[in-house]
């Protein structure tokens, strides 16, 4: 199963992630973990899902998918829709294949 990492450096982890399930809640699936959030996308638009764990300065993203082409969409919508959000305090989220260090 391809997967992807995003380390996104802010101050406001929690906020960001509330913000994106959110926004998201109505065309994706939000489900709640013991210390992060899953995000599914909805079949129609990728087999795929990203893990949200946020920490003091960090927003740790954790993208699985069933194809290569779903995690991009994955990747995309999880990407695009953060730096959105978070261009006033200049979020960039750069996915990598790598697992973070933690």
């Amino acid at each position: 199963m391809p997967q992807a990492h995003a380390e996104v450096r802010t101050e406001r982890a929690q906020r960001y992630l509330k913000q994106l399930a959110s926004h998201l809640g109505e065309r994706c699936e939000i489900t709640e973990e013991t210390d992060s959030t899953r995000i599914t996308l909805p079949r129609d638009r990728a087999s795929g899902h990203c893990l949200l764990t946020p920490r003091a300065e960090t927003l740790l993203l954790h993208a699985e998918a069933d194809t290569a082409d779903d995690l991009a969409s994955v990747q995309d919508v999880i990407g695009r829709h953060l730096e959105r959000f978070g261009e006033r305090d200049g979020l960039t989220v750069a996915w990598s294949a790598e697992q973070p260090q933690q």
